[in-house]
């Protein structure tokens, strides 16, 4: 094997493939990313068994060929290479000989043979939709799923395509994210899958904001096409929740608040909250929100913003991380927080299809 690449070509595929890579593994060849050169480019592949990825990069081949090799060396040198223009050749024994500039690198690699295959797609249903569109519905709920592996479907997003609408759910029991979007696609297609927190955020960094990707799905396996990426991913199996018993169907109150003045306010004041235990306390009076936190270690801190608001007096205490979750993703410049009383869940609203559900906190 044999090809000469643009430096930061290679980086930004190694960048890629490589963020799939477990930290730690029983299986030394996972730690290695798959490269094999073709007729006009170069392929990368990485893989944790459970999320794969394949990346294509432009280079000019001399000899076509397969090794594998330690991602994070691999990523290492391409950072420090002194020049545009790397030539990287495989000699005997999976040995790589990589060149640039005045700099000189001999990398020993594992057998192509050894490195675990991506699993084939069978009669998977496709369709095809934005990449744009699919990345900002995963970001706008994404951060709300579970990380406790006791409660693995949660360790997820719930994706479901039924009559061109696409909806996509996370929760991890304390709250909730839902973003809904009208979709393109034949009126016959239907989807149900939940698809790993891990894949998302894979998902995120490659998708772009222009152009469409490709899903495809089976029962238990799900591909993410793009132009210069595909990822292929197991689903997490077993019935969703039902979501829809969590929202609330009315609220007895709703405010209009600046969303950037809200977040601002709840960074700053969090900064003096309890590390372990982090809440903040939301007091809605007439025409006032104020926002107060406060640690016995630390201080205290407070914050108003003016509302327009004529209803019932009401304190709720929230984790901070949690409310500002949601405002750091949505765009729109105000956002509608809906509430009851200090124990039922508050409802964060926008001008689009979305909703946040978040409990308030009993101990604060």
């Amino acid at each position: 094997m044999k090809f000469t690449i643009q430096k930061d070509e290679l980086i930004k595929g190694l960048q890629l493939v490589q963020s799939v890579i477990a930290s730690h593994t029983t299986l030394p060849i996972l730690y290695n990313v798959l490269v094999t050169a073709e007729k006009d480019k170069i392929v990368l592949v990485a893989t944790d068994l459970s999320v794969s990825i394949r990346c294509c990069l432009a280079a000019t081949v001399a000899k076509t060929g397969s090794s594998s090799f330690n991602a994070k060396t691999l990523f290492s040198i391409a950072r420090e290479l002194p020049q545009d223009i790397c030539e990287f050749q495989v000699e005997d024994k999976n040995r790589a000989l990589i060149q640039c500039g005045q700099s000189s690198y001999k990398l020993l690699g594992i057998s192509a043979d050894d490195f675990p295959g991506v699993p084939p797609m069978k009669s998977a249903d496709s369709f095809t939709i934005d990449q744009s569109l699919l990345k900002d519905m995963f970001l706008k709920t994404i951060y709300a799923a579970s990380d406790d592996e006791s409660r693995l479907i949660l360790n997820g997003a719930y994706l479901s395509i039924k009559g061109q609408k696409m909806v996509i759910v996370a929760t991890d029991g304390r709250r909730l994210a839902l973003a809904e979007k009208e979709v393109e696609i034949p009126t016959e297609k239907k989807v149900s899958c939940v698809i790993p927190a891990k894949t998302i955020h894979e998902l995120t960094k490659a998708l772009a904001n222009e152009g469409q990707v490709k899903i495809s799905t089976t029962d238990n396996m799900a591909s993410f096409e793009m132009e210069h990426c595909t990822i292929i991913s197991k689903l997490i199996e077993g019935v969703y929740p039902n979501y829809q018993q969590v929202i609330p169907s009315q609220c007895e109150e709703r405010i209009t608040v600046e969303r950037e003045s809200l977040l601002g306010a709840l960074r700053r004041t969090a900064i003096v909250s309890n590390e372990r235990n982090p809440s903040v306390k939301v007091s809605i009076t007439k025409n006032q929100m104020q926002i107060m936190a406060s640690d016995n270690d630390i201080g205290e801190a407070s914050e108003q913003i003016p509302i327009k608001y004529s209803g019932k007096a009401i304190t709720m205490t929230f984790n901070p991380d949690y409310l500002m979750d949601p405002l750091k993703y949505l765009s729109s410049d105000d956002v509608a927080i809906e509430f009851s009383d200090e124990l039922s869940p508050a409802v964060v609203k926008s001008n689009i299809p979305f909703i946040y559900v978040l409990m308030p906190l009993r101990n604060g």
